[in-house]
């Protein structure tokens, strides 16, 4: 048998190892081609991908110090998505990505040209690129130390780097500049842009989410201000986070306790703000980021999705827990989200207006909306920060616009200063449970289809949606019953207390054999607040939050930081509970309160007058004798201590600066005098009780308080009322006291903003008339100013001149330059500083009648009209009494009864001045 043939099988072995060769040489060539992990530098024509660069997890480029490494990177070692990135080495955190909207497969490249960089799909579609005209073709592509990739030309300049493109992470060297933001990614496996932003603007650094504010930089209790200039970039480095203006000074800081090696601010998934703190590689300190040395917000509440949607977040320790707010039920289709309990649905973009073509008769009707309201305490994150959508309407015009509009979902409104917040988010965040001092009131928009809401005029349908309107109502009549028969318990009771009471202060006073004498009516009334400590539940309605003493002692850590003083009591730093700010707390102090519930009716006034140059009242507490007043916290402080130089190294309130506090102040005034239902008559215009804060913010402080004393108190100051320097000259008559009485203390407080140091030279300090029992007088008189006699006019080199009088020689003169804060060292407008010192002349006449309406004063300041020139005759007494001499005996009150009769002043001009609104003075209660 002839033997077998082996020809085939040996030519098939052959090729086949030719083949096997043949690959192992081009796997070769491919390995050499992308050979080890680059170090700092990668030339043109380079291409990598994940599949090629498997065995060192995608990295191909490495910094020079090994700290960061370009990659091509799949988060979470998922399969699915990869993307060039650059990676922190010792972590493995993700500091920059480059195609986050269009992830590539393990096979798609990375591809460095002379045209730029570009990341394609395994078909070759561009995913991404660098700009495709750079200034000059590339030479290499560099990652620094620094964490920076840059593209650059053959000179080493810079055409392109990842700096300036930030993700939602930010490296030590990087800034975000204004206008720029980060966008955090969807979650840690998608690097896609989701939701979170943190944005840095001209004004502030915000966290917001759908566009709403969840957190800012300046309200955050860890930030100071240090600088009034707007922001123009944010950087971070080992001691904390900065913003800065565009000449590298700084606006903001939030510097950290202890500096790190290595800090890396990012923006997570979850909406939190992290700087953490890494050790230095080739560090003896362990590598790996601490839990983070500044988290924002800090408490889970305050982030917009800390619940599902609509879920009422409350927090339980160092943790929170979720559930779903009175009239709303768990969702069955989505795990912990809030559907409404009474079977209707929640508003969307389609379900609650009609289809997008009115020429599609296939789309389905709109339903019917409705309204289901969320009880008091409950607040949403969009109405903390952003400024309400609309004000000046009522509840109902504000729920008018939420359901013209198809994309509002539900509204907030505040009825206190009527401001109306509408919800357009694509989806509706969590809720959580607001601090006693909230005050608008959330009703979230529903949807009823229309056969659904047919269905329920009949049949079973509506027993079943009669159910839950009957038992609530049988409900509230038990309720209704409880309260009164408790009512008429606590009347009753509250009866023969206040008998008895009565009584044992009439046999006190028979023994006695005399009434109590005039200055110790304000301890009578003490007394008297004392007695109604029975009516801790008065209730008026629209009064602003009422705080136990005790939790406004918790809220300023029993009263442990002081921040001013003034007239009306000391005033102590606060926070408010669960992290809703910041406030300041007046302990009203040396005069006598009206009872409860008369204290509680003008506090209701007080705290319904909202107006942006007004300090807010957020509360307030009256227990007992206790009258203590919660207003919001102004950072800056007030007017004196930026303008008279108190803050030593703070830079000099410029000329802009001052004319914004000017006019901030003067519609302030405005609006109290004319805006507002009820008028008021401040009584204590001055730098003291004008306020600052970040952004330009300027209010008026301490308005109204003069309404707070007894009727026996507030006699006592027929004469005088305010503070030296500031008093109007009939207050010392027995003249009206009319609102021109502001607007002669805002003269006084506008020619201090021109010179910058009291108008009195040799005073310091505030110096608060309180006349009880005894003579007094604040009008000047001999010795008050001494110096003006021996200062000749246009002379202000002295420090004890008469700074009005002084304005009024030079204004003669044409010289307004002369008067103006040596320290601007000149940068000021002539014309501005004209106008100012008109302005201030013409408040100061000493006939009120000739003084402009502080409506009219506002007008002049913005320039609209122009300012008059001032009276000479009018104001004859300034030069009178700023030479020294005696104030008139017919002007000299005697303070110690209530009406003194005091001889009024000779006014000017008796002529009704043209600046003038025609409305009739009314005088401030007495």
């Amino acid at each position: 048998m002839p033997p077998l043939t082996t020809t085939a099988p040996r030519r098939s072995s052959l090729a086949c190892y030719c083949l096997g060769l043949l690959l192992i040489l081009l796997f070769s060539g491919r390995g050499a081609d992308a050979g080890p992990v680059a170090t700092e530098v990668v030339r043109p024509n380079f291409t990598a991908s994940a599949f090629e660069y498997i065995d060192s997890g995608g990295s191909f480029l490495e910094s020079g110090n090994g700290a960061f490494r370009a990659a091509v990177f799949n988060p979470e070692k998922q399969q699915a998505s990869f993307y060039l990135a650059v990676l922190h080495e010792p972590t493995g955190t993700v500091v920059w990505s480059a195609n986050r909207a269009a992830p590539t497969t393990s096979s798609g490249r990375v591809l460095l040209t002379p045209q730029g960089l570009t990341v394609s799909d395994p078909n070759g579609t561009v995913l991404w690129s660098t700009p495709s005209h750079l200034q000059s073709p590339v030479a290499a592509l560099r990652l620094q130390d620094s964490g920076n990739l840059q593209l650059l030309d053959a000179g080493n300049a810079t055409l392109w780097q990842s700096f300036d493109n930030a993700t939602d992470t930010l490296l030590p060297g990087q800034r975000l500049l204004a206008g720029a933001c980060l966008s955090a990614a969807r979650s840690a496996a998608d690097l896609s842009e989701g939701e979170y932003r943190l944005a840095v603007t001209a004004a502030d650094v915000a966290l917001t989410w759908q566009g709403a504010t969840y957190w800012r930089l300046s309200n955050d209790v860890r930030a100071y201000k240090d600088r009034n200039a707007p922001v123009a970039a944010v950087s971070v480095n080992a001691s904390g986070l900065f913003a800065l203006a565009a000449d590298g000074a700084l606006v903001f800081r939030a510097t950290l306790a202890d500096e790190g090696n290595f800090r890396v601010l990012k923006l997570g998934p979850d909406g939190r703000l992290r700087i953490t703190s890494y050790a230095e590689v080739n560090s003896s300190v362990p590598v790996g980021g601490g839990g983070g040395d500044f988290v924002a917000p800090a408490v889970d509440c305050d982030l917009p999705t800390q619940c599902p949607s609509l879920g009422l977040c409350t927090p339980s320790g160092n943790s929170s827990s979720c559930t779903c707010p009175p009239l709303f039920a768990a969702s069955a289709s989505t795990p912990g989200a809030c559907t409404p309990g009474d079977g209707s649905t929640l508003a969307s973009r389609t379900n609650s207006c009609h289809g997008s073509s009115s020429n599609d008769s296939s789309s389905a009707p709109p339903g019917v909306v409705s309204y289901l309201g969320l009880s008091p305490r409950t607040a949403y994150f969009a109405t903390r920060f952003d400024p309400p959508t609309i004000t000046g309407v009522n509840d109902t015009a504000c729920r008018g616009l939420c359901t013209a509009s198809c994309t509002c979902l539900a509204y907030f409104h505040d009825n206190s200063s009527n401001s109306c917040y509408l919800i357009q988010e694509r989806q509706l965040g969590s809720l959580y449970w607001g601090s006693s001092a909230t005050s608008a009131l959330g009703y979230i928009k529903t949807v009823q289809s229309p056969q659904n809401s047919t269905r329920s005029r009949g049949g079973s349908s509506s027993t079943n949606r009669a159910v839950p309107i009957v038992l609530p109502s049988i409900a509230a009549f038990l309720l209704i019953a409880v309260v009164a028969s408790y009512a008429w318990w606590k009347r009753t009771n509250k009866s023969s207390n206040k008998s008895s009471k009565s009584t044992g202060v009439n046999k006190q006073s028979h023994k006695s054999g005399h009434h109590k004498s005039p200055q110790f009516m304000g301890s009578s009334n003490n007394v008297d607040a004392d007695d109604d400590e029975y009516d801790d539940d008065v209730v008026i309605p629209g009064m602003p939050t009422r705080f136990t003493y005790t939790e406004i002692a918790t809220m300023t850590d029993n009263f442990g930081t002081k921040i001013g003083s003034g007239g009306f009591g000391s005033v102590y730093k606060g926070e408010l509970p669960g992290g809703e700010g910041l406030v300041a707390v007046k302990k009203l102090e040396a005069i006598g309160v009206q009872a409860k519930r008369e204290f509680c009716t003008e506090i209701t006034v007080i705290g319904n007058i909202h107006h942006v140059n007004l300090v807010r009242l957020r509360g307030f507490c009256a227990e007992g004798s206790r009258r203590l007043l919660v207003y919001e916290y102004m950072n800056r402080g007030s007017l004196d201590r930026s303008l008279f130089g108190r803050n030593t190294g703070r830079p000099v309130l410029e000329w802009g600066e001052r004319v914004e506090v000017a006019l901030g102040a003067a519609r302030g005034l405005a609006y109290l005098h004319t805006g507002c239902d009820h008028k008021i008559v401040h009584c204590d215009v001055k730098p003291e009780n004008i306020l600052l804060a970040d952004g330009g913010q300027v209010k008026i402080a301490d308005f109204g308080l003069a309404k707070l004393m007894s009727p026996e108190q507030s006699a006592l100051f027929t004469t005088m009322r305010g503070t030296r320097g500031y008093l109007a000259p009939e207050w010392l008559s027995n003249a009206a006291i009319s609102d021109r009485a502001d607007v002669y203390s805002f003269g006084m407080v506008l020619l201090e903003l021109v010179r910058g140091r009291k108008n009195r030279g040799g005073e310091e300090g505030n110096h608060v008339v309180t006349v009880v029992g005894e003579q007094s007088s604040d009008w000047p008189s001999a010795g008050w100013s001494s110096v003006a006699a021996s200062t000749p006019s246009g002379t202000i080199d002295g420090g004890d001149e008469y700074f009005p009088m002084v304005a009024m020689d030079l204004h003669e003169q044409g010289r307004y330059l002369d008067l103006v804060d040596p320290r601007l060292e000149g940068r000021v407008d002539e014309a501005e500083v004209a106008r100012a010192v008109r302005v201030a002349l013409c408040c100061l006449h000493e006939d009120p009648a000739l003084r402009p309406r502080m409506s009219a004063v506002v007008r002049m300041l913005e320039g609209s009209v122009p300012a008059p020139e001032p009276r000479v005759e009018a104001l004859g007494f300034l030069r009178l009494y700023g030479r020294g001499y005696a104030a008139p005996a017919s002007t000299t009150a005697m303070a110690g009864t209530s009406g003194s009769t005091a001889t009024p002043s000779t006014p000017g001009a008796s002529s009704q001045s043209p600046l003038n609104d025609s409305s009739q003075d009314v005088s401030l209660p007495r």
